[in-house]
């Protein structure tokens, strides 16, 4: 494990599960990402612009790792509909060595299917 990439789990969130799906598939395929979860939408209460506004999104949990996290992230926000989407990163500290090493190799350029 000790030359597994730092694994980080990074977080969004879309207006939609059909924007969020597709994003997901985005970066899957890219291989940017090794896996993302979407999961069921969820209510953000945030300030907007100088006004407290709410609004239904639905919450990505997205796997990748350090070294690809600038391509993540670019792809993210030229596929986001929104004008500053928030995107997270958080290192895993401790994991299943077996699924951080999936997670590496799920984004290498040279992958094979998993």
């Amino acid at each position: 494990m000790a030359d597994t990439p730092e694994t980080l789990l990074v977080l969004t969130n879309l207006p939609d599960t059909d924007s969020a799906r597709m994003l997901a598939e985005h970066l899957v395929e890219q291989r940017l990402a090794a896996c993302v979860n979407i999961l069921a939408p969820c209510t953000s209460v945030y300030r907007w612009q100088g006004a407290v506004e709410s609004a239904t999104e639905v919450p990505l949990l997205i796997k990748t790792t350090r070294t690809r996290y600038a391509a993540l992230e670019a792809a993210i926000c030229t596929a986001h509909p929104y004008e500053l989407p928030e995107i997270v990163a958080v290192p895993i500290e401790l994991g299943l060595p077996a699924y951080l090493d999936w997670v590496a190799a799920g984004i290498a350029p040279d992958a094979t299917s998993n």
